[in-house]
């Protein structure tokens, strides 16, 4: 079937809108319409030739949500109308550690792959990670990716596309960093350096978590409203308190955080000795 999506080339060369032919789906394979998707940091870092696992040329995105259209032989997690959002980092289920390619190759079969907006191509393209969203946010269609079963979640039927598409990877990463690298405990104080994407979602699992001070840290004082509706307690811009931020942190949790989350780990002069110190996020 021919799908519209713009496709990423190396060395930063501007994104081309191709038309690709995608194969239905194989074994063990499920074919999604996506109805909304997630713009994340690391596709720009891959555009930008810097990300040593990145391929070209390749479909970028990896938030989405959708609905599933078509399933492969064997498929029984999911059926034709189900709601689902692709996984970042797909799940066998079945065994402690399973090798899964992290790239999945789109095949094409078509005429000239160079010029214009709605080329067609050639060569086998690559779906970025293991769960190419075929970024829509550059179109206003609907596209479709092929994923493995393993690599899907079913979602609510009442669920809006637009906000659960960004659940499989900033949503996880923030509150898996909370729940399960930092086993963050009730009455605990944490501390989040950047209240990005990401950050956000740390703030949602320090609240989820039972923390009893939630502190924000971040240059961009408009980050402070949507930070407190996610559960932050106290917000401290550097900019405003300047080389005294380190002990303003430390007096206002009492003696250090005992969880203190940063993407560039730069928290660990404000922690206490006992206290968990974790990079979350993409550390560049």
């Amino acid at each position: 079937m021919d799908v519209r999506a713009a496709v990423a080339q190396p060395c930063r060369r501007p994104l081309n809108i191709e038309t690709v032919d995608l194969e239905g789906p194989r074994a063990g394979e499920v074919l999604i319409e996506i109805k909304a998707t997630g713009i994340c940091h690391t596709d720009e870092f891959t555009r930008s030739g810097a990300d040593p696992e990145g391929l070209f040329p390749a479909i970028l995105g990896h938030e989405g949500a959708g609905v599933v259209v078509d399933v492969g032989a064997g498929v029984t997690s999911v059926r034709k109308g189900d709601h689902v959002i692709p996984l970042y980092t797909p799940e066998c289920r079945q065994c402690k550690a399973l090798p899964i390619p992290q790239d999945q190759p789109l095949h094409g079969d078509s005429r000239d792959a160079g010029q214009g907006a709605d080329a067609r191509r050639q060569q086998p393209l690559l779906a970025e990670r293991s769960a190419s969203a075929t970024t829509t946010w550059m179109l206003d269609v609907r596209e479709f990716h092929r994923v493995a079963e393993i690599a899907v979640a079913k979602i609510r039927d009442d669920a809006p596309f637009d906000k659960v598409c960004y659940i499989g990877c900033g949503v996880t990463t923030g509150i898996g960093a909370v729940i399960n690298t930092a086993k963050v405990e009730p009455g605990s104080n944490v501390v989040v350096f950047g209240l990005g994407g990401i950050g956000l979602n740390v703030v949602q699992g320090a609240r989820m978590a039972g923390a009893n001070m939630i502190v924000g840290v971040d240059l961009n004082p408009a980050r402070e409203t949507l930070a407190r509706k996610f559960g932050l307690t106290h917000f401290v811009n550097p900019r405003d308190v300047g080389a005294t931020s380190c002990r303003i942190l430390v007096d206002l949790t009492g003696g250090g955080p005992t969880t203190a989350s940063s993407a560039s780990a730069t928290s660990t002069s404000c922690a206490r000795r006992s206290s968990a110190v974790i990079a979350a996020g993409a550390c560049r």
